[in-house]
């Protein structure tokens, strides 16, 4: 029996099992992720330093999860940690 809960206990700390509750709140989150990076900055102007058009901003910001190429380009531009971004982990703004 202690044996199963080691088991279990390794497979969730390496991350191999995440419940759909998780994944989904950590989703919810990125978007109040986007608006603080955002800042005072209109959509549109934000849109414009990444390169995207502003309707894929207000998407994001609204809920729709945001693209791999959308994220990367974020994390680059804007100097941002993808752990953060994505999961609300360490510092928002790499050294």
């Amino acid at each position: 029996m202690a044996a199963r809960r080691t088991t279990r206990a390794n497979n969730h700390a390496r991350g191999q099992r995440v419940t759909r509750g998780a994944l989904d709140r950590h989703k919810r989150q990125i978007s109040g992720r986007l608006e603080q990076l955002r800042g005072d900055r209109s959509q549109r102007s934000f849109a414009r330093d990444l390169g995207v058009f502003q309707q894929n901003v207000n998407r994001y910001e609204s809920g729709t999860t945001p693209h791999a190429d959308f994220l990367i380009t974020l994390a680059l531009q804007e100097n941002v940690s993808l752990d953060w971004l994505l999961l609300g982990k360490g510092r928002p703004r790499r050294r």
